[in-house]
């Protein structure tokens, strides 16, 4: 039995270390900039260290998001599930991907290959 507890808190444990944090924004940043790529006109969400960047954020109505990874190894996709929109494909380091968005109201979002395993997720919420 105590083996068995030791194992469930070893995994909450290590489940807890993989939980998106946002103080990796600023370091996303730095590599965005490092990278030299184009920085769109609208609003642009990084994906780096299972993080989105910023994991919230708040847009007028009829906006288009950019979203680029500059995670150096590893692809991403976002995915508005509980809006009923399609997983967006993979997108690998350097490439980007938008959506625009024309209904006000809170759009949650999660990276398909990464949001149960590292809490992946960001919340886009759209004003009139």
């Amino acid at each position: 039995m105590r083996s068995v507890l030791l194992a469930a808190g070893l995994l909450l444990a290590a489940t807890a270390s993989h939980a998106a944090d946002p103080s990796v924004c600023p370091e996303a940043e730095a590599r965005f900039a490092k990278l030299g790529l184009a920085r769109p006109d609208g609003p642009l969400v990084l994906l780096y260290k299972f993080t989105f960047c910023p994991p919230q954020m708040t847009v007028k109505a009829g906006a288009t998001v950019t979203f680029v990874n500059v995670d150096p190894r590893t692809s991403h996709s976002v995915w508005f599930k509980d809006a009923g929109r399609e997983e967006s494909e993979r997108f690998f380091p350097e490439d980007r991907w938008t959506t625009r968005f024309d209904t006000p109201g809170e759009y949650r979002y999660l990276c398909g290959p990464h949001w149960e395993s590292d809490k992946m997720v960001g919340v886009l919420r759209v004003e009139k």
